[in-house]
């Protein structure tokens, strides 16, 4: 007796981002006011002062009072050009790559004439020519620096850039690659319901119609966990139409997890794989249990089936089918994301294991509740 299992899930609505987000995230230089970036500026000059420090030293290894004084003059100039740029991030983000490399340069010159001119005023007081120079070689010497710093920045944003579209490809590579093979298993599926069950057949082509929909929309990288069971639950009617009573399962969705953020189709491969090679092979059928629950600040989805038999050769294509999903996570997630499979007396489990985020960019409203062929309610 089939029993109606519904997900209705309410979607948090984003809103738009404006042209200045949208130019800051572009922007090249990174963003001075996070500590991180702050911290990195200021030991890499901190480095740059000891190695001046090291060639200017007579005696010994190091001239440690030149390395004070001098770590001194630029740490205050480091500290107060990051706060100016980074008070000025949104305007210079709205300027070319040439406007905002000119007046960060600018800006950092005109500190380094300000602390130079105080500096040797105070520290070391010179009079003519010779205070002059010494505040030229300082602002020649920041010209050079800075302009390498921004190169390096612009570079290392081109090469960023670059690596997001390489990704956004593989990613769509690996879901096309997922495609044909359900595409090929659905279609059996209802080509042998025409004779036999005309009307389930149809059903069957409705259901499909659906589920392709749903699967084709390849610009999505994340969707909620909610929509990833509804397209499970439009599988599992096809097949529990070719499988009958010998497909039997269990849903085990833990409360409040509609929201999380997963790559589509990645669980539905997984319910795919325990009926193919879990359930199929299998005379007397046997039990898939799809089971969702947090722990801590990750996700679990368990998917658990029979254990399959290693003789058989279709379990090549389960590795890969798992070597896919891999992939992708480790593209969206990196490292946080795990996939792993394991054996249990005669039960087969994937895990898979995600970081508790919600799923960005959805729409508000309910979503369309769907209605397994067989199955136990939770």
């Amino acid at each position: 007796m089939w029993r109606e299992y519904s997900i209705l899930t309410r979607v948090k609505e984003t809103p738009p981002r404006g042209d200045n987000e949208v130019a800051e995230r572009e922007f090249f230089v990174p963003d001075l006011c996070r500590v991180r970036a702050v911290f990195m500026l200021l030991i890499t000059s901190e480095l740059l002062v000891l190695v001046l420090a090291v060639v200017q030293a007579n005696q010994g290894w190091i001239d440690w009072n030149y390395f004070g004084l001098l770590s001194l003059f630029v740490q205050w100039t480091t500290l107060t050009s990051a706060a100016l740029i980074c008070l000025l991030r949104r305007t210079l983000a709205r300027w070319s790559v040439t406007s905002a490399t000119l007046a960060i340069l600018a800006i950092v010159l005109l500190d380094v004439l300000a602390f130079s001119l105080f500096a040797d005023s105070v520290l070391h007081p010179q009079a003519g020519v010779a205070i002059w120079q010494g505040v030229a070689k300082k602002l020649l010497l920041a010209t050079l620096i800075v302009l390498m710093v921004l190169r390096y920045f612009y570079l290392q944003h081109q090469w960023q850039q670059q690596r997001e579209t390489e990704m956004q490809a593989h990613l769509a590579a690996l879901q096309a690659r997922i495609q044909p093979h359900f595409l090929f298993n659905s279609m059996n599926t209802i080509a042998s319901l025409i004779a036999s069950n005309p009307d389930q057949a149809e059903e069957a082509v409705l259901d499909l119609s659906e589920l392709f929909r749903a699967s084709l929309r390849t610009g999505d990288q994340l969707i909620p966990l909610a929509s990833e069971l509804a397209l499970c639950q439009r599988y599992l009617a096809i097949e529990a139409l070719r499988l009958g009573d010998r497909l039997q399962l269990e849903w085990a969705i833990g409360p409040g997890l509609e929201q999380q953020a997963i790559p589509p189709l990645t669980l539905q491969p997984l319910v795919e794989n325990a009926i193919y090679h879990g359930i199929q092979p299998r005379p007397e059928g046997g039990t898939v249990r799809i089971e969702a629950l947090t722990r801590g600040d990750f996700v679990y989805l368990l998917v658990q089936n029979p254990k399959p038999d290693h003789n058989n050769r279709q379990h090549e294509g389960n590795r890969m089918a798992l070597a896919n999903i891999q992939s992708r996570l480790q593209a969206l997630f990196g490292e946080p994301a795990v996939l792993k499979h394991s054996h249990q007396n005669q039960t087969y489990t994937v895990t898979l294991r995600l970081p508790r985020q919600s799923a960005p960019g959805q729409k508000p409203g309910l979503q369309k509740a769907t209605t397994p062929r067989n199955g136990r309610k939770p």
